[in-house]
């Protein structure tokens, strides 16, 4: 990935958006819901809207880190958004719900991720930076294709 590229995955789950969005939104699930997410630590109080804050720790590429999320776009059960910053980065993560037939009576929903991120600061990556960067958009994909696969087994699963 390269300075201000993105990531994009797309996957069909058999089950309303309601569905989708409740699995998707239960944060403290998330460890059971996802095998790379190890831990959440949910930093505000109430339900899931804009201003939620959580720690997420995750197992990825043969590593652990810990980051932490804030909600800025909350649109249920359509779409939300959250940023977090990292290591001189900055990270956009969007998860739209898209219903498949009448949307009264969808019965699968079109789950999309689509992942940003870019340099935190105005400063244009070096070659080193960005010819990382774009086979970690390769990893980054298959990860969050991973996510929304373990998304949709857990929410066609609980029918």
């Amino acid at each position: 990935m390269t300075a201000g590229t993105s990531v994009v995955v797309e996957r069909r789950v058999a089950a309303s958006p309601g569905r989708v969005w409740e699995a998707i939104t239960d944060l403290p699930g998330l460890p059971r819901l996802l095998t790379g997410v190890e831990k959440v630590e949910v930093l505000t109080p109430g339900g899931f809207a804009v201003g939620t804050r959580w720690r997420e720790t995750r197992r990825m590429l043969g590593r652990t880190a810990t980051e932490e999320l804030t909600v800025t776009v909350c649109e249920p059960p359509e779409r939300y958004v959250t940023v977090a910053d990292s290591h001189g980065m900055h990270y956009v993560s969007e998860l739209t719900l898209r219903p498949e037939g009448p949307a009264v009576a969808a019965t699968a929903t079109v789950l999309r991720m689509t992942f940003t991120a870019r340099p935190a600061h105005d400063r244009s990556p070096g070659p080193l930076t960005r010819l990382l960067a774009r086979f970690g958009g390769r990893a980054v994909g298959r990860a969050l294709g991973k996510d929304l696969d373990e998304m949709a087994r857990a929410v066609e699963s609980r029918g």
